[in-house]
């Protein structure tokens, strides 16, 4: 959600969604066509509808399911199972099967093996459903010894992994300048919450462990202070209204207009997304993955919603959102809104249950 900024003006509160994966472009064909037979065409869904038989069908086919993402193009759930059997399932259901080789628990294992032994500053790694294996990227400063270390991991899990590499650099998005400030940073606002009646605010963690007082411009007043943050681990931090400031339930867009938010939601792997930011104000993309680890120079952040939004420095805490919906408060990422990047978010849904907190 946004905070109206007060003198003058607005500081940048956004909301998030459901994440997804999406294969844009790409037709899948169920797994049980054949040359002799039509392929049964899978019911049209909306991302919400896609969230929903996903985590219907979670229950059905338990450890038969291997993980899901929404299809944008085709506006379908493409569901990765093990078998016939359960690909059958999920046809039956309204979905659309995908027959793959590595399970949760496997992949889930190789997880486990990349945060014992590669937690190198300046990778990440997240489940890419469209593959059906964990992608590990390593950014430019990742170089020698260390790469050979990460290169070296993910040969030893075969097929579960795969290594890219990024041009840019992973960075908690922490600047000088405009929106919130305090001791000579700025951050963005992310979302206007209570919690016991009273009003807050949410914003990254990186930038509630580097400021305690904030105000709306630079060596402003005070409408703020931190209570709680946390980072690393997590990245999200709890800002108490000080001053009479108003701190409607929206998100800035930048264009006069802005965007009510009524609730926060999980993502669905494939869901297009919005950004707002205090530096590079509002940009779109689409959720990669879900669940995504994060190994900053400051220490690891898992759980992350990783992205194909821009943003830079300055954009830290600002909000990811799709619709009325709150999805993530923007953590880091590489690249920027030029070249173009990914860009990582704290779930807001986590760190309301963390804080006591509900959207407000």
């Amino acid at each position: 959600m946004k905070h109206r900024r007060i003198p003058k003006r607005r500081a940048a509160v956004a909301g998030a969604g459901i994440a997804a994966l999406v294969a844009a472009g790409i037709t899948f064909q169920t797994a049980n066509a054949s040359e002799n037979s039509p392929t049964p065409t899978p019911d049209t869904l909306s991302v919400a509808k896609a969230g929903k038989l996903a985590s219907a069908l979670g229950k059905d086919l338990g450890a038969d399911a291997a993980g899901t993402y929404y299809d944008a193009k085709a506006k379908a759930l493409v569901v990765n199972v093990l078998n016939q059997d359960a690909a059958d399932t999920v046809e039956s259901a309204g979905g659309r099967a995908r027959i793959v080789k590595n399970s949760l628990a496997e992949l889930k294992s190789a997880r486990a093996t990349l945060d014992d032994k590669a937690a190198v500053p300046g990778t990440s790694w997240a489940m890419d459903p469209a593959t059906n294996k964990i992608v590990v990227t390593a950014d430019r400063t990742v170089g020698g010894a260390k790469l050979d270390k990460v290169t070296s991991v993910v040969k030893s899990l075969g097929g579960k992994a795969e290594l890219k590499h990024s041009k840019g650099e992973y960075k908690a998005f922490l600047a000088g300048g405009d929106a919130i400030w305090g001791s000579g940073s700025r951050c963005s606002l992310g979302f206007n919450v209570v919690k016991g009646g009273e009003p807050y605010f949410l914003t990254a963690g990186h930038c509630g462990n580097a400021v305690k007082s904030w105000s709306d411009s630079q060596g402003g007043s005070e409408i703020g202070a931190t209570e709680e943050s946390s980072f690393p681990g997590n990245d999200y931090a709890l800002v108490k209204y000080t001053a009479d400031t108003p701190h409607p339930s929206e998100v800035n867009l930048y264009n006069g207009s802005s965007q009510a938010i009524s609730k926060a939601g999980d993502a669905t792997v494939g869901q297009k997304v919005t950004r707002s930011g205090s530096t590079t104000q509002v940009h779109d993309g689409e959720v990669t993955a879900l669940d995504a680890t994060v190994n900053y120079q400051e220490g690891q952040v898992d759980g992350l919603i990783q992205t194909t939004v821009c943003a830079e420095p300055g954009d830290s805490g600002g909000a990811l959102f799709a619709d009325d919906t709150a999805l993530g408060l923007t953590s880091g990422g590489s690249g920027d809104c030029s070249a173009g990047g990914e860009t990582f978010f704290q779930p807001v849904p986590e760190a309301l249950s963390a804080y006591g907190a509900e959207i407000g």
